[in-house]
């Protein structure tokens, strides 16, 4: 049996297999990351939602700038929920939903893999078709084609036979079981993230400093791995790891995050040497990518970090084994902005900078962990699938062999969705102030927004969003710099970007826990080595 059969092979057994979903993080969605978010809806051990008990979810997707949630049943539906000002969730509006909800315009299909970026969300069904909504500005979509910004409801992505879509903050990635087109990208090229060689930049006019990156709505695929079957792919917020049927990793943007011993820009995929000859990443390798580092296991299991591991202290060059899991058997993980999520043996281990109670240690637990630690409530149950976005966490476990365990957890009811608004609510204060003062800030603002980029997000423009409240220094270092002055390419300003990948976080983490917790949910840390088995 070749490598691609055995992946399929696991990826339809994954299929039937589901479970409960349970979920800590921050659940004021309109609010995280920014100025006056509150502690009280934080949810910091894992908890039920109520409209998903009993229900068996198989898949769950999120991302590292990602401040909405993906989850896929048994029976193909896909559920949405979290924030939804650019139409990512899907149900034709931009009504906030803090419980999950079924995509009405996915119905018909059976849906078996999902992506989530800044603000879309990119779907693949059991025949082969994708699907996207969301935010398009950049052509993230896929649908060959900007002339809506919006698109609130499911498009069709030009992607034929697709296999599994991933995103990134403004971009996606696709692979496809079309010979020679196994990977193919759209979106926001600014970074050089599409693969291509290229970020598609040009001067807005000839007279003028101000750069802009044209955009790349129709999914194109790498030229380079023509002659290569991609069969895992993880995305960053402006990097993309991916490992072909060989067994051999690439990486391709932004600097320390790629694992090449050098801070370096790759605009097209370079292979890391260190998973070669003898150790190549086995058919069941795990991928990981998270806001500004990546993960993988190779031989014996054992997992390989590289990028910024940690808030404070050197990035990693170059892969290193995280001896911390030497011993375990991972079958899954994933990163969000700063925290990771593994799933090992029969438990489930966080660590990362926490300041939503997204690493799921409870109330009396600590809120952040440089270490691998267990998370202590879960210990014991078999973890399905993982997913981290920019301040939560979804893990979704398997309901034989564990009693009445999941009884004895919290359950979140949210709020129904006729309750949410159209408007932020973030937003809502402000129109309260003086007129005055109303307009001297449109002013202002006016003037700002002339001297940004064209291709600026609308987060960095108009609000301060948790994923660029998170990401954009450190996720983009000297480059950030560079399109906060618009003068020029600045590809020497490296400096810079070492000296402020240091912890973030802009303001305090939240002084008290959240008010939902758990009677179980002590988090005293467990073993580094294997579990023991009874």
């Amino acid at each position: 049996m070749s490598r691609a059969e055995v992946e399929n092979k696991q990826e339809e057994e994954k299929i039937e297999k589901g479970g409960e979903l349970l979920f800590c993080g921050g659940t004021n969605w309109d609010t995280l990351g920014r100025k006056g978010t509150s502690a009280d809806g934080n949810l910091v051990s894992p908890t039920r939602l109520r409209p998903l008990i009993g229900i068996d979810i198989r898949f769950v997707a999120s991302g590292c700038t990602s401040c909405h949630c993906v989850a896929l049943d048994v029976e193909g539906r896909c559920y949405t929920w979290g924030r939804n000002e650019r139409g990512q969730l899907g149900h034709g509006d931009m009504i906030q939903r803090d419980r999950p909800t079924v995509v009405s315009g996915l119905s018909k299909y059976k849906i078996i893999r999902a992506g989530s970026g800044r603000a879309h969300t990119v779907v693949v069904t059991k025949d082969g078709k994708s699907l996207s909504f969301g935010w398009n500005k950049h052509g993230q979509l896929g649908t060959g084609s900007t002339k809506n910004e919006f698109e609130l409801s499911p498009v069709s992505c030009q992607v034929p036979e697709a296999t599994n879509a991933v995103c990134g903050a403004d971009f996606t990635v696709w692979l496809s079981s079309v010979e020679g087109s196994s990977i193919l990208t759209a979106g926001l090229p600014q970074y050089g993230q599409l693969g291509h060689g290229t970020d598609n930049e040009y001067n807005t006019k000839d007279s003028s400093v101000r750069l802009a990156y044209e955009a790349q709505p129709r999914p194109r695929a790498i030229a380079s791995f023509a002659g290569k079957t991609i069969v895992k792919v993880a995305c960053g917020t402006n990097h993309t790891v991916a490992v072909d049927s060989n067994g051999f990793v690439y990486t391709y943007l932004v600097i320390y995050r790629l694992g090449h011993r050098e801070q370096k820009d790759e605009w097209a995929p370079r292979i890391v040497d260190v998973f070669q000859r003898q150790n190549v990443l086995p058919p069941d390798a795990v991928v990981s990518a998270g806001s500004v580092n990546s993960a993988c296991t190779a031989g014996g299991g054992q997992l390989y970090m590289w990028g910024k591991i940690k808030s404070t202290g050197d990035d990693w060059m170059y892969p290193k084994p995280l001896l911390d899991l030497s011993g375990w058997n991972i079958r899954c993980m994933d990163s969000g902005s700063m925290h990771h999520f593994v799933g090992a043996d029969e438990s489930c281990i966080s660590w990362g900078h926490s300041q939503y109670g997204e690493l799921g240690y409870g109330p009396n637990g600590p809120k952040s962990s440089a270490n691998p630690k267990k998370v202590e409530i879960l210990d014991g149950m078999h973890v399905i699938s993982v997913a981290c976005g920019s301040a939560h966490s979804m893990v979704v476990v398997d309901r034989a062999n564990i009693g009445d365990r999941l009884d004895q957890l919290d359950v979140y009811d949210g709020k129904a969705s006729v309750e949410g608004s159209e408007e932020p609510k973030a937003k809502s204060p402000a129109a309260k102030k003086t007129t005055k003062n109303n307009s001297a800030k449109a002013s202002n603002s006016k003037k700002r927004n002339k001297s940004n980029d064209s291709s600026e997000s609308e987060e960095e423009e108009n609000e301060s969003d948790d994923d660029s409240e998170d990401g954009s220094e450190d996720e983009n270092g000297h480059i950030e710099e560079k399109r906060q002055r618009g003068r020029g390419r600045g590809r020497g300003a490296k400096k810079p970007a070492v000296e402020k990948s240091t912890g973030r976080g802009r303001g305090r983490p939240p002084a008290a826990e959240g008010k939902k917790t758990s009677q179980r949910g002590r988090g005293t840390g467990g073993k580094r080595g294997r579990p023991r088995k009874s």
